[in-house]
């Protein structure tokens, strides 16, 4: 797709606004039009954070592409330093650009009195409301595995692997590849108590069912980092499906370095 028209989120901070006028001006000066509509690229211009607010603002638009610059801090899903947007210019003139199609996990929550529908790019995460220990019964594919006591649950797509669900154990998952990751936070383990220890990467397509049990139908779910509280909670079902947006990646883009550059280097 031939990119002519864009759309800039900015984090609200100093930096953040100092780099989206730099940026705003040079893309003016190249022939790219600014528009608050059916703009083909929607830009996030911050850290991690500002990226993911950027997709969910676009309700994960399969139609667009996303892409990042980097003014925060860790900044794994931002594709451009500050110091590179005169070379991320160019190769938007001259569609020097690859795309990655990005897997994004659908997610439906049921409570006795409603049903709840929603996407996450990075993962979602369910605790007890008070922060309690939880009693989830595990399924996957209507088949039950376990009932899990600990912390909570995580599940993530490919792309939020090397997020909340590393800091927890979870495995790193190339972003293309299309799966989804269960990872345990902090599971009970012990004479009276045994659950899985570690994540379990299941094949795009299967369904993550989560039930409470009578002990935790209150429960809190954080989606991309966002807190929403349910009450009487029936079940939680997770899937990485067909649902795909599209995100900009620079013709060097590799995820190996990345990996090298973010948490090793």
């Amino acid at each position: 797709m031939k990119i002519k028209s864009f759309k800039i989120f900015c984090n609200n901070n100093d930096k953040s606004y100092e780099v989206r006028k730099t940026l705003h001006d040079k893309l003016i000066n190249n022939d790219f039009k600014y528009k608050e509509k059916d703009y083909d690229l929607a830009i996030a211009i911050g850290g991690d954070g500002s990226f993911l607010r950027m997709v969910k603002e676009n309700n994960f638009d399969s139609n667009i592409m996303y892409v990042g610059v980097n003014a925060g801090t860790l900044g794994f899903a931002q594709e451009v330093s500050v110091d590179e947007i005169d070379d991320f210019i160019e190769e938007l003139k001259m569609d020097d650009y690859k795309v990655e199609k990005i897997g994004i996990l659908e997610n439906k929550i049921l409570t006795d009195n409603k049903e709840e529908s929603f996407y996450a790019l990075n993962e979602i995460v369910i605790r007890d409301k008070d922060l309690k220990t939880v009693n989830l019964d595990v399924s996957l594919d209507g088949l039950y595995i376990e009932r899990f006591i600990g912390d909570g649950m995580l599940i993530s797509t490919p792309f939020g692997s090397t997020a909340y669900n590393l800091s927890a154990g979870g495995s790193i998952i190339y972003n293309t590849f299309h799966a989804i990751q269960l990872t345990p936070i902090a599971p009970i383990n012990n004479k009276s108590y045994k659950t899985l220890s570690n994540s379990v990467i299941l094949p795009e397509g299967m369904h993550i069912t989560l039930k409470p049990t009578e002990k935790n139908t209150d429960i809190l779910v954080q989606i991309d980092g966002e807190n929403k509280y349910y009450c009487d909670a029936v079940l939680v079902d997770s899937v990485l499906n067909k649902k795909r947006i599209n995100c900009l990646r620079r013709k060097d883009y590799n995820f190996s370095k990345k990996i090298n550059e973010k948490f090793l280097g």
